[in-house]
């Protein structure tokens, strides 16, 4: 008994449904006895053709016998050309021609068997009209099953394809939403079943494109969604504003509908795109932005025909920044990093995307400036986009020292090498965190923003300076929404730090778009900073993200309240309390009016601080921080205490 579940086992599972579709392939000792079966009913027929003729079998050897033979030197020659280990819904031509050469072998072996067999009896066993019978019949029937399984295989697939593809709705009825409708209805491998066309824009039910019906979505989306059991719908991501978006997305998670995005139909090259960039749409589609506009000729002015240095260029927002350089066809872009892999793998990326692109990858760290020295003297560079940094803000809260060798003694190097070597621009990428800073990441950063500014102002020098200042990124090596969509794959929990947390957020392309249009505008000792927009609670980010991935929130994904870490603080500034802020004449982006420190204090003061981290005295490190940056008080820190002793 247990022998035969373990053999029905391979068939059904727990929920008693049979499941042919979902088997890999049929055991082989299953292939073996199927085919021996065929040419048993093979050798059946050719007895029943010559039943009553003059060539019948012959009865020196009984019936059982003779059969038992023939069917065992078919077998012996099955294992020989191994005829059962492909798998039989994939057979090839391969695979017909072993079944040929068994067949052929067993008729030859046969013939030569029967010859010896008759030579010293006198009698032979079989005739040869019966073994020329057999061996074309049995090869039919072999050939036939194989057949017969292949295109039963595709039949049912092509027809569980069809009940399984996810019934949606195009949302819109213009001509892109009909370009889009087109490609579903005629590209069979799209996982989708299109019902119709949701509009606000038509009254009646009487309208079709392409044969599927215009639906109005008036009042009742769900009674909509109900009538025709929708269970998706399709946006264009550009046919719609944000608020739309949120609407339609609001609706269609209260009825659990999905919500799939794809790209304008311009940016699609070929079908294999459309099946790959109709993706769920996720929480950056839906954050209510205004769009990002940029003077590409003021930017083509400073970068095409020039030598680029981009530091930690291989990282989200030097990468992307090298991307967008790329565009206006620069002289060459030195691409520098110390993290071997990921300059490794955006080399392959550039290569390939970008074949026109004359750039080089380097590997070197920015503390280095002997290494720097070299570089600069090797290129002779006319612009320089500094985005290297060190940015974890608990794990630099752990490390003070290193964000001192990086993120200020980094910064010193490349601005005095600039300086030497007559740069036209420097370009420096910041962080809201060093605005009233609560951590040591913070602090250090508002450093360098105060050296370079401070170093401006010092002389009359050809470089100018300019400082960009923006919150986060979304999709940033660590932030924090990839870091939700794997605790959501992962099954939860989804981890906040605190409940009322928020953070201002712009995507990586944008965030970059913004730089190098503050670089065309830049005097020399500015901070432009970045209209953010709207700050988001990340609680609700979080709730919203498990939504879209089609879970309740606290029900199958729990969220976890896990308390501010170290140097963390509820709300991040764009501006200190001591700043105030002019319009440029880019409605994004702000210039930021700081009082600045005289070079030769700050120059005292920061190589203190380096001479103080490269002995690994944190403390001190960090009383000298906040020394020079009075406004950094930390928080959920073990160096609150030295503010209380700062106070005392």
């Amino acid at each position: 008994m247990k022998s035969i579940d373990k053999v029905l086992s391979t068939f059904y599972t727990g929920d008693n449904k049979l499941k042919l579709l979902d088997q890999r392939y049929l055991p082989r000792w299953i292939v073996v006895v199927l085919d021996l079966f065929l040419c048993a009913i093979s050798l059946a027929l050719v007895y029943l053709i010559l039943l009553g003729t003059p060539v019948f079998f012959s009865d020196h050897v009984s019936l059982p016998t003779q059969a038992i033979f023939l069917l065992g030197v078919n077998f012996l020659f099955f294992v020989v050309f191994k005829t059962y280990s492909g798998i039989i819904r994939h057979s090839t031509f391969t695979d017909i021609l072993k079944l040929a050469f068994s067949s052929i072998s067993t008729f030859v072996t046969l013939i030569i068997f029967n010859t010896i067999y008759g030579a010293t009896t006198g009698k032979y066993v079989y005739t040869l009209t019966l073994l020329i019978m057999y061996m074309f019949l049995s090869f039919s029937f072999l050939l036939l099953f194989r057949v017969a399984v292949k295109e039963s295989y595709q039949i049912l697939k092509k027809g569980a394809k069809g009940i399984l593809k996810k019934r949606v709705a195009i949302i819109g009825a213009d001509d892109q939403n009909i370009s889009l409708a087109k490609a579903l209805t005629t590209e069979s491998n799209l996982p989708f079943k299109l019902v119709g066309f949701l509009t606000e824009k038509f009254d009646s039910k009487r309208y079709k494109l392409l044969g599927k019906p215009v639906i109005p979505i008036k009042d009742n989306f769900t009674e909509t969604v109900q009538n025709y059991n929708i269970q998706g719908v399709i946006v264009i991501s550009d046919s719609l504003g944000v608020k739309e978006k949120n609407k339609i997305v609001n609706n269609c998670l209260e009825n659990n509908v999905e919500v799939f995005n794809v790209p304008s139909v311009e940016r699609w090259n070929t079908k294999a795109d459309i099946n790959s960039q109709i993706k769920p749409i996720q929480i950056e589609d839906l954050l209510e932005r205004d769009p990002i506009c940029i003077e590409n000729e003021a930017i083509a002015n400073d970068l095409v025909g020039k030598t680029v240095l981009v530091t930690g260029g291989a990282g989200s927002i030097g990468s992307e920044i090298v991307r967008q350089i790329a565009l206006f066809s620069p002289k060459q872009v030195v691409i520098l990093d110390q993290a071997e892999s990921a300059l490794h793998e955006l080399e392959l990326y550039l290569a390939e995307k970008f074949p026109t692109l004359n750039f080089i990858t380097e590997l070197a760290n920015i503390s280095n400036m002997y290494r720097l020295e070299q570089l600069f003297t090797k290129y002779n560079f006319d612009m320089v986009y500094h985005a290297a940094a060190y940015k974890h803000v608990p794990l630099i809260e752990r490390n003070p020292h290193e964000a001192v060798y990086v993120n200020i003694l980094g910064t010193v190097n490349l601005a005095v090498l600039s300086v030497s070597n007559k740069i036209d621009k420097f370009v420096m990428i910041s962080t809201d965190k060093a605005v009233n800073p609560t951590n040591v990441m913070g602090a250090s950063k508002r450093v360098a923003e105060m050296y370079v500014q401070s170093l401006q102002r010092k002389e009359v020098i050809h470089t100018r300076f300019i400082t960009t200042r923006f919150g986060n990124v979304l999709g940033s090596n660590g932030s924090v929404i990839p870091h939700f969509r794997r605790q959501i794959a992962a099954g939860g929990p989804v981890t906040v730090t605190h409940k009322d947390i928020i953070r201002y957020f712009m995507t990586i392309p944008e965030a970059c778009q913004l730089v190098l249009q503050a670089g065309t505008m830049g005097s020399g000792g500015e901070i432009f900073v970045f209209d953010m927009g709207k700050p988001i609670k990340i609680l609700d980010m979080a709730e919203r993200m498990i939504k879209l991935s089609g879970l309740e929130p606290y029900e199958d994904i729990n969220i976890d309240i896990t308390g501010l870490r170290p140097g963390e603080k509820l709300y991040e500034e764009l501006l200190n309390d001591t700043s105030t802020s002019l319009p440029t004449h880019h409605p994004k982006i702000m210039i930021s009016e700081v009082p600045s420190v005289s070079f030769d204090i700050i120059n005292v003061k920061v190589k203190k601080i380096i001479k103080t981290a490269t002995r690994f005295k944190d403390n001190e490190v960090v009383l000298l921080l906040k020394d020079l940056v009075p406004e950094y008080i930390s928080e959920n820190s073990r160096f609150e205490a030295l503010d209380i002793e700062k106070d005392s």
